[in-house]
């Protein structure tokens, strides 16, 4: 969509009474690059007809929220989803129909669902990542080459940390950080998941010899690192037609 001149990439939020649905939408809201066309939550939550910017907080916005995708499908560059992995997979076979983007930040996709996501990207253009975070991706890039550098003789461990209401354990994160190792040495290390209080998100990575010890540690003190990192991809999508993407990607 033009707007002054200017391509504004407009948006569906899927979530958005969520934790991070919520922040994405506040920080959408703000940006000019930017637009809110429609949010999407389940049919039972009780948001449902609401005002957008009532329920993130910034004032009525003049778009509802719905429970179908495919009525706000049409009019959306980019779908951005951070929801469970049932309602992932249906929005993808729409946003397939109707050629939009989709940014996936949900977790707990099994194999068969991302071998799914990955088909449907030679159609859309897609991010998938378990991290939005731009510190967490760097993590994972510093996790392989610490997993390549440094001899078996050090034993590897990951801790992972989340707040208590968090559903998948391990985290997608700490899977991610998991693989990086594995595919360096052959085997997935072991990952410890904690689940208490309101944590945003900790992962340690420890490389562990007999005379030293590596510590790599990223910590999320807010959920908008996630949200802007979320952002970040959806505008990378803007001209793309087709592609499989992680964060990576956007980040380079």
């Amino acid at each position: 969509m033009i707007l002054g001149g200017v391509f504004v990439l407009r948006l569906v939020i899927s979530g958005i009474a969520g934790r991070m649905g919520k922040r994405i939408g506040v920080l959408a809201s703000g940006d000019k690059e930017v637009k809110i066309e429609g949010a999407i939550e389940l049919p039972e939550n009780p948001v449902i007809g609401s005002d957008i910017g009532e329920i993130i907080g910034i004032g009525r916005i003049g778009k509802g929220i719905g429970s179908d995708f495919a009525k706000t499908a049409g009019a959306c560059d980019v779908l951005i989803e951070f929801t469970s992995p049932s309602a992932t997979m249906q929005h993808l076979e729409i946003a397939r129909r109707d050629k939009a983007g989709m940014v996936i930040g949900t977790t707990g996709l099994s194999a068969e669902e991302i071998q799914t996501i990955k088909g449907a990207s030679s159609e859309i253009p897609i991010v998938l990542s378990p991290n939005m975070s731009i510190g967490a991706n760097l993590l994972f890039k510093i996790t392989d080459i610490a997993a390549r550098t440094l001899s078996r003789d050090y034993k590897v461990a990951i801790v992972e940390a989340h707040h208590a209401k968090k559903k998948d354990a391990p985290s997608g994160t700490a899977k991610r950080l998991g693989e990086a190792v594995s595919k360096a040495r052959g085997e997935m290390p072991p990952i410890e998941s904690i689940r208490e209080g309101d944590i945003v998100g900790d992962h340690i990575v420890t490389f562990t010899g007999k005379e030293e010890r590596v510590e790599l540690k990223h910590s999320a003190f807010s959920r908008d690192a996630f949200a802007r990192g979320a952002l970040k991809a959806a505008k990378f999508l803007k001209d793309k037609r087709s592609g499989f993407y992680t964060m990576h990607d956007v980040i380079k």
